[in-house]
């Protein structure tokens, strides 16, 4: 009968071992169609040369990096200098996202182990309250900040009306509207991870520290941080990426003088006056920046994991 013997029916971990590689190759294709064949077209058109009227020649060429680190006047046949005005945009979108993330995960931490420590049966309200805005484009939103941050806003009206400013504050391009706007765009990314983490952690643990005469601050620090670490470095991450790449609100709130990365990018393949393989070029060295960074972030995940 079937399944009567020990080798009959059964299913068991090495039935599918033989074709695991070919279950796993259309996941696979659609991840090299979709990740690596547009990185390894930008890879090659930050070799090309561009020409003159839009898009690029088939001539490899290294000019596009060379435009972005140094300066070598304006027919190139001066001793090069250090190109400062494209380090210095890096540089900007570097402590940009990285004071976005840090706004993220002072505002979001505090958020997250609120929403962690209801009641079971109100969490979902409290997530759901959080990610709601984010069902509307990003577009619209950051239009609708800039809306908001005007001087002549609801946010300068309000304050004026309270009577807690005689005038209009200005925060329209600025670094601070650009730091609001990546905030707003990014923090669910931060709340949710590390909504996860605390919602599993075990707080007898907290009470076993009290127990012992430990402080909150102290409970907080030797406890509760290291066990959702995890969640905490993943909010960092997904708020750091894309904040550091992000043109939309260095765009609409920042202005022409608070240019970030990706705005620099975004402008090279703009119309017929864009440089691809510049584009190309920048696109691959914030690839690298990022790609450093997730290196610099699993290594010190794994160190943390191997001293606990």
């Amino acid at each position: 009968m079937a399944g009567g013997g020990g080798t009959g029916g059964g299913v068991s971990a090495s039935t599918y071992a033989g074709l695991r590689y070919w279950l796993l190759l259309p996941s696979w294709l659609v991840l090299g169609f979709i990740v690596l064949a547009p990185v390894g077209v930008m890879l090659i058109y930050s070799f090309l040369t561009k020409e003159f009227r839009g898009g690029v020649i088939w001539e490899f060429t290294l000019d596009a990096y060379d435009q972005f680190f140094f300066d070598r006047g304006l027919f190139g046949d001066e001793p090069p200098k250090i190109e400062w005005t494209y380090i210095l945009i890096f540089w900007r979108s570097i402590w940009q996202a990285g004071a976005a993330t840090l706004l993220a995960l002072v505002i979001g931490f505090p958020t997250a182990y609120f929403i962690a420590t209801r009641p079971e049966r109100v969490r979902p309200i409290w997530v759901f309250l959080i990610t709601i805005p984010y069902w509307v484009n990003l577009l619209i939103r950051t239009v609708s900040m800039k809306f908001l941050l005007r001087d002549q806003g609801p946010l300068n009206d309000f304050l004026i009306w309270t009577g807690l400013i005689d005038t209009p504050i200005h925060v329209i391009n600025t670094d601070v509207a650009v730091q609001i706007g990546l905030f707003y765009s990014y923090l669910p990314f931060m709340v949710l991870p590390i909504y996860a983490a605390v919602e599993r952690y075990d707080f007898a643990l907290s009470e076993a520290a009290a127990d012992l005469y430990a402080t909150k601050w102290v409970a907080l620090r030797r406890v509760l941080l290291p066990s959702v670490r995890p969640g905490v470095i993943a909010g960092c991450i997904l708020v750091y990426v894309p904040s550091l790449g992000a043109f939309l609100a260095p765009d609409l709130l920042g202005g022409a003088k608070n240019f970030m990365i990706g705005s620099l990018i975004e402008e090279q393949f703009k119309g017929n006056a864009g440089n691809w393989p510049f584009g190309a070029a920048a696109s691959m060295i914030l690839l690298t920046m990022v790609m450093i960074i997730l290196l610099l972030f699993a290594r010190q995940q794994a160190r943390a994991e191997r001293e606990g």
